[in-house]
């Protein structure tokens, strides 16, 4: 059974990293070929959709899509003391 769980998770843990470290083109014609699955769950088909499309080009991963973030809240003031080194 442990020997199992393990093939399953090196078996996960590969098919991700192979994933991840995919080129664009090939990782969204492989994407293509598997939405032609009928009954994928709609997690799974989700997240292929989104790697099926084509990049935008910009090199930021489709953030023009993204909705409006609200303005970041200003940084607490923080005052810098710098103490002069005696030397010896």
């Amino acid at each position: 059974m442990q020997s199992l769980i393990v093939f399953l998770l090196v078996g996960a843990c590969s098919c991700y990293a192979l994933w991840t470290l995919m080129p664009t083109s090939a990782r969204r014609t492989l994407a293509v070929g598997m939405l032609r699955i009928p009954h994928l769950p709609r997690r799974i088909e989700a997240r292929l959709q989104k790697s099926a499309q084509a990049a935008s080009g910009c090199g930021c991963d489709g953030c023009d899509r993204s909705e409006k973030k609200p303005a970041a809240k200003a940084p607490a003031q923080q005052t810098i003391t710098f103490h002069p080194r005696t030397r010896r």
